[in-house]
């Protein structure tokens, strides 16, 4: 239990420390007009308070990452505490910050949109698809996991195909309507179920028998997966999840001040750490690994989630707790949904003020995500989970290169971007989803292919800067 607290005191620190740090070296402007008022359409661009906000983001980053992806971290033993900790304060929470704040600096532009700019115009166009192929995989992926989890509520009265469609019809209201109409209100309550059913299983396994582990490095998955590279695929959403970046230009056009940036951006991603470490912590104490293992396999990580709420709330703090994990994923499915529209309409330069011109852009998106229901979810979760990161080192490169060409200190952005680039690469090499490489040779010719983005970055950096490229624009 002292690994548990200190983990939690670490995160909040880091927050009140490294983030003043982060925020000092970006250096926001007070009197700076933000996008929310230089860009206002009544639609995308409206201002919004900085707890309503915060609380957006909170909900937009989340989906089930925080919940699944630790459960199933959690079959690797607490080795996994440390890439949720030190992944969050050093990565996922830079990287979240940095993405809302160049954002907010560039008239709330998308991660494609901030890639051609920082990165070149071959870049804006593989991260458009990108962006996109990881948008429709996340609002698909969420749209079947709250559903599977309101069948558990349900205890299988209602088909999940009606639950899966009235879960589409929220999704395509909260695209094409105003932000401040659905998402703006009704977050306040998605976030009051979250906030309650996530303390009440930290608490009650505080106040129980089980016994949270201390840190070990040993790999205890049953199935011998390698810590390096699967851990970092499996959690992401609680400690670095490219999918943030696809969120946080949301919110930066809803931004009132520039300084409101770090509670909402990085103490965002410290709360979501947070919640991560509550179910690691959860699924290791109240399953060995084996017993963990099964009830995946049989029935995703919602059967965990089921067991671990009702075992220690009871019926009906369980079902509270289950409610609240199902807020995750349809908090971040709709936002997905809604930010692969407001990113093909910046790509094609389409004013969104109409509602046509908003449909025109939905309805194809929402017919392509019922095909993609039709899958296996494991094979979209590893696709997912490897587009995820993929996007993240391109935030994290997009973000170096910010702060390489006005001459701040890149490193905080620079040691993670190379970290979870070559993470990627090996994790691509080595998959059956990718080259099927042996690990050994994976580890090998990741290191080279990262060695080379590296040196292409800086021999562009150098020419940006020089070049002395608009990094902020003017409002």
């Amino acid at each position: 239990m002292i690994t548990f607290f200190l983990a939690i005191v670490l995160l909040v620190a880091a927050y009140f420390t490294y983030g003043k740090f982060i925020e000092k070296l970006f250096g926001p402007i007070e009197s700076r007009k933000t996008p929310a008022y230089a860009n206002a359409d009544g639609v995308d661009y409206v201002p919004m308070g900085k707890q309503k906000n915060a609380l957006i983001q909170l909900l937009n980053i989340a989906g089930t990452g925080p919940i699944f992806g630790p459960i199933m971290g959690a079959l690797f033993g607490p080795v996994a505490f440390l890439w949720i900790v030190f992944g969050a304060i050093f990565a996922g929470a830079v990287h979240d910050y940095l993405t809302g704040m160049i954002s907010i600096r560039n008239r709330g532009a998308h991660i494609p949109e901030l890639a051609g700019k920082f990165l070149g115009n071959v870049s804006k166009h593989i991260v458009n698809l990108f962006a996109l192929l990881l948008l429709l995989l996340v609002g698909t992926v969420f749209v079947t996991t709250p559903a599977a989890l309101l069948g558990i509520v349900f205890n299988g009265k209602v088909a999940i195909w009606i639950l899966i469609l009235a879960i589409f019809i929220y999704y395509f209201l909260s695209t094409v309507l105003p932000i401040d109409k659905i998402i703006g209100r009704l977050y306040p309550y998605f976030g009051a179920l979250l906030l309650v059913g996530t303390v009440g299983v930290g608490g009650a396994l505080l106040l129980s028998d089980y016994t949270i582990p201390e840190l070990t490095l040993t790999n205890m998955h049953p199935d011998n997966l390698p810590i390096f590279p699967i851990l970092f695929f499996t959690i992401t959403c609680g400690a670095l999840s490219g999918f943030h970046a696809t969120q946080s230009p949301i919110i930066s056009r809803t931004v009132k001040k520039e300084s409101e940036g770090r509670y909402v951006f990085y103490g965002m991603m410290i709360a979501e750490a947070i919640i991560a470490m509550i179910w690691a912590a959860a699924a290791m104490s109240m399953l060995d690994g084996q017993t963990l293992s099964e009830f995946i396999a049989t029935g995703t990580p919602s059967s965990v989630v089921e067991h671990v709420s009702m075992t220690l709330l009871g019926a009906v703090g369980g079902t509270i707790a289950v409610l609240g994990a199902i807020v995750l994923p349809i908090t971040s499915g709709d936002t997905a949904f809604r930010a692969a529209r407001s990113i093909i309409a910046d790509y094609l330069k389409m004013d969104q003020r109409k509602i046509v011109k908003r449909l025109v852009i939905a309805l194809p998106l929402f017919a392509i995500s019922a095909w993609l229901t039709q899958m296996d979810f494991n094979i979209l979760w590893r696709y997912f989970s490897w587009a995820n990161q993929a996007t993240a080192a391109i935030a994290l490169w997009i973000a170096t290169m910010y702060l390489f060409v006005k001459g701040k200190n890149y490193f905080v952005s620079l040691i993670p971007a190379l970290f979870i680039t070559y993470m990627v690469f090996v994790y691509i090499l080595n998959q059956k989803i990718g080259f099927n490489m042996n690990l050994n040779v994976a580890f090998i010719v990741g290191l080279v292919l990262t060695a080379i983005l590296a040196v292409m970055f800086f021999v562009r950096a150098k020419r940006n800067k020089q070049a002395k490229i608009e990094t902020d624009v003017s409002v």
